[in-house]
């Protein structure tokens, strides 16, 4: 199982994001999720905040401009589906099942709580803060915060 894991990271399809972990982290990872696969009381949960990750590469996202005629929860939707949080999270506005993070639907965060997550990580997930602009962090915390659950 962690063999295949492993494949998925160094050879995504879509709609998994590139470049999320590498090397021994990718390894890390792989093992994780190969031990953690059939059982659902293994790793984080929405009752059991991850630890803190190590900064990982990722694509960045396109910024939004003001005055483009966008919303704040368009801006924050285009963060989200670009920067591929949907492939580890399930949000149903946005159209995702991704079932590696938590179900943001069934989490329900806070805006506060996205922002954090998204900048410094945690567990399995990379920390977005080199990657996203303090803005675009922002507008996808507000986004996500605001339809998970809706």
């Amino acid at each position: 199982m962690a063999d295949i894991v492993r494949g998925q990271i160094a050879y995504p399809e879509a709609p998994m994001p590139s470049n999320l972990v590498r090397g021994g982290e990718a390894d890390d990872v792989a093992l994780y999720i190969a031990k953690c696969s059939a059982n659902p009381s293994c790793g984080v949960t929405a009752a059991t905040p991850p630890a803190s990750a190590t900064t990982t590469t990722t694509t960045a996202a396109p910024t939004t401009t003001s005055g483009g005629g966008s919303s704040p929860a368009a801006a924050g939707k285009q963060v989200f589906t670009s920067a591929g949080c949907g492939g580890c999270h399930t949000l149903k506005d946005a159209g995702t099942t991704g079932t590696t993070g938590p179900n943001l639907d069934a989490l329900k965060p806070s805006q506060s709580i996205v922002a954090h997550q998204v900048t410094v990580g945690g567990g399995v997930m990379p920390a977005f803060k080199s990657q996203l602009s303090a803005a675009q962090i922002q507008a996808v915390a507000a986004y996500v915060s605001s339809v998970a659950g809706k």
